[in-house]
């Protein structure tokens, strides 16, 4: 999937007209039947099924907050057959009304920028719950996860729950972080994909229970590991391209620390600064070819490097400092190419510079707890996301190796470190 560009200068982007505020619209039922009918081919080859728990506890026509987990671009369909005919509207990312901001918002679609203080949102939510008599789909992670494993959820969800005062139903999934994995390049595997929708809580139950309840409870049900699916329950995936561009996850080599010199190609990983060489087997696991096996389990590989991530932070040592080309965003209109320039992070945020000098951003690491990164996005290269709610900048790194990964670990361990400051100091 492409999305709409053209090439600006910077300053005309910023002349852009802002768009005006619009509330939902509740899908008409013509468009939930196109997006069930869409929906089918994919599910069918997956050999999707569902299994629903508790959930004769939700009244037929009674509006409901489904939270789903964010697996792959399966992720949406199977949410449109599952629900269907019960009408949604879908939170979902700006950058996806890009070239089609009325087809969108005609299949219910409420627009938000991921990891940006968005006070709009919950608003919007409100109104298609309570006015339009229709359910919210919302995925609260926001990012794919890149190594299998849940990722962050907001800190605001539990409050978010208590504002809105409707049911919650979780729709959790299995199989379709294995048959598409983000880091593959949208290489479909053959696996089975399975969910589970569970009415997790009433109203009276959120209304009784506090955000930090609530929250405690929402991160035991998002807490998975798609590898370990895989291992416990012996799919196979025997695909030869399996471990292509695993090095966007595993991006740095365990025995000599190299970074960024990582190469996942067929169904082997090897370092290039000592010549390790490792192989995703059929099962999921990484087995060295040669020596000790560091570690068998993916997400331990990549939990390893997040404690990297994290003593470089602590000690000092941790930037990134690479040429990027840059795209901004300041309406649906098209995602604009502004120029190149030089994205820097270290322990003080992030700071922007390029298009001629005349752009110079600066981002403080309290702004968010996570950071939108990518892989291959919209098939124009690896990004990361940073900026506010008036303009999001779309930096593509033009050399340093894979980045992504260990840029979000980064924010996230950041985020962690200055909240715990600012708390201690309060």
């Amino acid at each position: 999937m492409k999305i709409k560009t053209k090439e600006m200068p910077y300053e005309e982007v910023l002349a852009q007209p802002v768009e005006a505020h619009r509330r939902p619209l509740k899908p008409r039922p013509i468009f939930r039947l196109l997006l069930k009918a869409l929906s089918v081919h994919d599910l069918k080859a997956a050999n999707f099924t569902c299994r629903k728990i508790g959930m004769e506890k939700l009244g037929k026509k009674e509006p409901c907050l489904y939270l789903m987990n964010h697996s792959s671009f399966i992720d949406l369909k199977i949410a449109a057959g599952i629900l269907y005919p019960r009408p949604f509207n879908i939170v979902c990312t700006l950058d996806g009304f890009v070239g089609k901001n009325r087809l969108m918002r005609a299949m219910g679609c409420i627009p938000t920028k991921k990891f940006v203080t968005d006070m709009v949102l919950v608003r919007d939510m409100l109104y298609a719950l309570k006015k339009l008599k229709s359910s919210v789909l919302m995925f609260p992670e926001a990012s794919y996860s890149f190594d299998g494993t849940a990722t962050p959820l907001p800190e605001s969800l539990g409050k978010c729950l208590k504002l809105l005062r409707v049911p919650v139903v979780m729709i959790r999934t299995y199989g379709a972080f294995a048959r598409d994995p983000l880091y593959n390049n949208l290489k479909l595997r053959k696996v089975d994909v399975t969910a589970d929708m569970e009415y997790l809580f009433s109203p009276e139950e959120i209304a009784s229970a506090s955000p930090e309840t609530l929250n405690e409870i929402l991160r035991e049900k998002f807490a998975f590991d798609n590898f370990r699916w895989q291992q416990e329950n012996n799919i196979k995936i025997a695909e030869a391209f399996r471990a292509d561009c695993l090095n966007r996850v595993l991006y740095k080599c365990p025995r000599c620390h190299t970074e960024g010199k990582m190469l996942g190609k067929g169904v082997t990983l090897i370092c290039g600064g000592c010549g390790k060489e490792y192989e995703l087997t059929e099962y999921g696991f990484m087995k060295a070819l040669d020596g000790n096996t560091e570690f068998a389990h993916i997400p331990d590989w990549y939990r390893w490097e997040r404690e990297c991530v994290r003593e470089e932070l602590e000690n000092g040592t941790y930037r990134l400092d690479v040429p990027v080309d840059i795209y901004l965003m300041v309406n649906t209109k098209s995602i604009y190419k502004t120029g190149t320039g030089r994205l820097v992070h270290t322990v003080e945020g992030f700071h922007l510079t390029g298009c001629n000098g005349r752009l110079d951003y600066h981002q403080k690491p309290i702004v968010s707890y996570s950071l939108y990164s990518d892989y291959y996005w919209y098939e124009i290269g690896d990004m990361i996301c940073i900026g506010n709610a008036e303009v999001l900048y779309y930096c593509f790194p033009k050399e340093g190796g894979d980045v992504a990964a260990k840029t979000r670990l980064a924010v996230e361990e950041l985020y962690k470190i200055t909240k715990k400051n600012h708390d201690n100091l309060k």
